[in-house]
C-alpha cells in the first residue's frame, strides 16, 4: 500500500500527546541532511512500533504550500521506533538546540501521519515472525518462566534470563525461551574487549547516556549452559542457541566455556543450530569453536570501513582485519557468516561504504547481511566518530538493490536462521 502524496509531519507537546501538522509534509534526514522522501518509501507504522518525543529538537518538513523546507513552530519533533524484521530508510529530520538532552539508545526512524494511520520510511527485510508483538503470549510466557525456574533451581543463567532479560527487560529472544521456541539465548560474558560509543549494556558514570540494561555479572559454568540448551534444542520448533547477547559482554573472551559447552551439548544431541553473536576479535578461539561444532557466527559492524569502524568500538587488543578474519574461518568451516549491520541512512549508503562493504562481501564469502536499525543518538554519534562529511549518498533502498543485484546468493535478513533454513529453502517463513 503506496501513498499517493507524502505524509504529514508529526510534533509531541511535550505532554505525551503527539499531533499532526497539516502544513507540512514529513521528510527525512540521512547524514546531517534532510530529504524528502518518496512517496512509495512510505509504510504504515508496523505492530509493535513506538513513536517518541525529541525533546530540545525541533522538526524539519516542506512547506505543503511553497514546497520549501522549514521547521515546524509546535512543539518538539517526533520519532519512530520500527520493530525488528524491518529497516528504516531515513531518520527523524530535525534541529537540535544546544541545550538538548542526548537521545537514549534507541533507532529514530522519520514518522508522519496520513488518512488515520502512522507512516515510516521503511522495507521489511525479512519473512520470520520470531519477535512479533501478536505473537507474544504474557500468560505463556509466566507460565515457561515460571517452569523454567523451578526446573532449573539452580543454575544462575536460567535466573539471569528469565528474571532479568524476560520479565525486567522483556527480551524478545528470552521470552521466545520461555515459550519454548526458536532462538535461545545464551549470555556467557561478563567482560568486553571493546568500548564502543553506544554500548547497550556498559555506560561509564560521567557518560550522559545510560544504558539499556545492566550486563551479566557471573560467568556461566559449562555444567549451567548445557543444562537449559540441549532440552530447548531438542523439543522447541526451528531451535537456535546464540551465544552472545546484548546483557553481556564480547562472547569470545570466554571461548573455552563455550568451546567446552558445544562438546558437550553435541555428545547429547546434534539437533538445532549452535550460533555465536560477537565482535568477531579473536579468529583463533572462532576456529576452536568451529572445530567444536559452531554452526553460525554473527558480527556486529557499524561499518565495512576501518577507519569508521575503529572509532565507534574503540577495540582493545584486536583490529578490524580480525573481524574479517573470523568470518573466512566460519565459511571455510562450511558454517554459516552474517553480519549485523548497524544502517545509520547517509553513513551506510555512502559510495564509499558501498565500496567497502562489496570488497567485505567478496573477501569473506559472506553468507548474510542482517540490516539493522542503528540505536543512537545520530548527532551524538557523528559527532563521537567525528564525521562532518558523509560523502556522496546512494539511499539505503538503493544500496540493497545494488548489493542484491550483483550478489543474489547473499542472504538479507534481521535474524539468524535456524539449520532448516540454512540447509533448506531459505525464503520460508519457518516460524509460522
Amino acid at each position: 500500500m503506496s501513498l499517493s502524496s507524502s505524509p504529514y509531519i508529526l510534533y509531541s507537546d511535550g505532554k505525551g500527546n503527539i499531533f499532526e501538522d497539516t502544513s507540512l509534509y514529513a521528510v527525512g534526514r540521512a547524514g546531517w541532511d534532510a530529504f524528502p522522501v518518496e512517496a512509495e518509501d512510505w509504510i504504515p507504522l508496523p505492530d509493535g512500533g513506538n513513536l517518541y518525543e525529541l525533546p530540545g529538537r525541533q522538526g524539519i518538513g516542506i512547506d505543503v504550500v511553497t514546497g520549501e523546507m522549514r521547521l515546524c513552530e509546535k512543539g518538539w519533533a517526533v520519532a519512530a521506533f520500527i520493530p525488528p524484521a524491518h529497516t528504516g530508510l531515513f531518520l527523524a529530520a530535525y534541529e537540535t538546540a544546544p541545550d538538548a538532552p542526548t537521545l537514549p539508545l534507541f533507532c529514530y526512524t522519520a514518522a508522519g501521519w496520513h488518512d488515520g494511520n502512522f507512516y515510516v520510511p521503511a522495507v521489511r527485510i525479512e519473512n520470520d515472525i520470531r519477535q512479533e508483538c501478536a505473537g507474544y503470549d504474557q500468560d505463556k510466557i509466566e507460565a515457561g518462566t515460571g517452569f523454567l525456574l523451578k526446573n532449573y533451581p539452580n543454575n544462575r543463567l536460567v535466573k539471569h534470563l528469565m528474571e532479568n532479560c524476560c520479565m525486567t527487560y522483556t527480551c524478545p529472544a528470552a521470552r521466545n525461551f520461555a515459550m519454548g521456541r526458536w532462538e535461545c539465548p545464551v549470555p556467557s560474558s561478563p567482560a568486553c574487549n571493546a568500548n564502543c560509543i553506544g554500548c547497550i549494556s556498559f555506560q561509564p558514570e560521567e557518560e550522559t547516556i545510560v544504558s539499556t540494561q545492566d550486563r551479566l555479572t557471573f560467568k556461566p559454568t559449562v555444567e549451567e549452559i548445557v543444562e537449559f540448551t540441549v532440552p530447548h534444542l531438542l523439543n522447541a520448533p526451528y531451535p537456535i542457541i546464540s551465544f552472545g547477547q546484548g546483557c553481556e559482554g564480547e562472547p569470545l573472551l570466554m571461548w573455552e566455556t563455550i568451546r567446552d559447552s558445544i562438546i558437550e551439548i553435541r555428545k547429547h544431541t546434534g539437533a538445532g543450530s549452535i550460533n555465536i553473536n560477537t565482535n568477531g576479535s579473536k579468529p583463533d578461539a572462532v576456529k576452536a569453536l568451529c572445530e567444536a561444532g559452531l554452526n553460525s557466527i554473527r558480527v556486529s559492524t557499524n561499518s565495512a570501513r576501518k577507519e569508521i569502524y575503529t572509532r565507534y568500538y574503540r577495540p582493545n587488543n584486536y583490529q578490524f582485519e580480525d573481524i574479517i578474519e573470523s568470518l573466512k574461518v566460519v565459511r571455510s568451516y562450511g558454517g554459516w557468516a552474517s553480519i549485523n549491520y548497524f544502517v545509520f541512512p547517509g553513513m551506510t549508503d555512502t559510495v564509499e561504504e558501498y565500496e567497502a562493504l562489496r570488497k567485505l562481501i567478496i573477501d569473506t564469502d559472506l553468507s548474510m547481511i542482517q540490516w539493522r536499525n542503528f540505536n543512537i543518538d545520530p548527532d551524538w554519534y557523528l559527532g563521537q566518530i567525528g564525521v562532518t562529511e558523509t560523502g556522496e549518498m546512494l539511499g539505503v533502498k538503493q544500496l540493497q538493490e545494488l548489493i542484491r543485484e550483483e550478489f543474489p546468493n547473499l542472504k538479507f535478513g534481521y535474524f539468524n536462521p535456524p539449520m532448516e533454513r540454512i540447509k533448506g529453502n531459505y525464503e520460508a517463513d519457518f516460524a509460522h
